[in-house]
């Protein structure tokens, strides 16, 4: 089995386990902060945090409308959009100008590698890489230091190809 496979279901095992107490976690800061758990919430949240890749909209909108044949997709896009402001999901933007979401880890801060054949994302973090934090950050505190611009977050996407479509591309 190679690294590559070995690492997707490493991801796909972390995710599982981590699932159950995250949805509580999550029901309980959205409730503390005075938002409603409507049931076509509840079934956003529920796809987004049982999903081990990151997810479109209209993907999201079409596994909860098997659910829920009346929701809206405003109503999607509007969850979207509060779990995204309260830090609860992660976006990911990719190289059409279309965005994509998955749960927010626990380990937080992370970064993605995007293959531009397929569309596979693979999550990594600086600390897999053997760095204390991320590196990102001296960069950020310089760029604030030379433009007095105040940097509040980043996301680093880089793309390439996947060890699948290299050999693909290879063969």
């Amino acid at each position: 089995m190679s690294n590559w496979a070995i690492m997707l279901i490493e991801k796909y095992f972390r995710l599982a386990m981590e699932m159950k107490p995250k949805e509580k976690e999550i029901i309980a800061r959205l409730r503390h902060r005075g938002y409603k758990l409507t049931p076509q919430r509840k079934a956003v949240l529920k796809t987004i945090l049982h999903s081990p890749n990151h997810l479109t909209p209209a993907e999201i909108y079409d596994r909860v409308k098997q659910e829920h044949p009346s929701i809206g997709l405003v109503t999607v896009y509007r969850t979207i959009e509060l779990l995204t402001a309260l830090r609860l999901i992660c976006e990911m933007h990719t190289g059409d100008s279309s965005r994509s979401y998955l749960i927010r880890r626990d380990s937080g801060h992370h970064h993605h590698l995007i293959c531009s054949e397929c569309g596979t994302v693979v999550d990594f973090t600086g600390s897999q890489l053997g760095f204390t934090g991320c590196q990102i950050d001296e960069v950020e505190e310089r760029l604030s230091r030379e433009t007095g611009f105040k940097v509040e977050n980043h996301i680093l996407e880089l793309y390439g190809r996947c060890p699948d479509c290299q050999k693909i591309a290879s063969s």
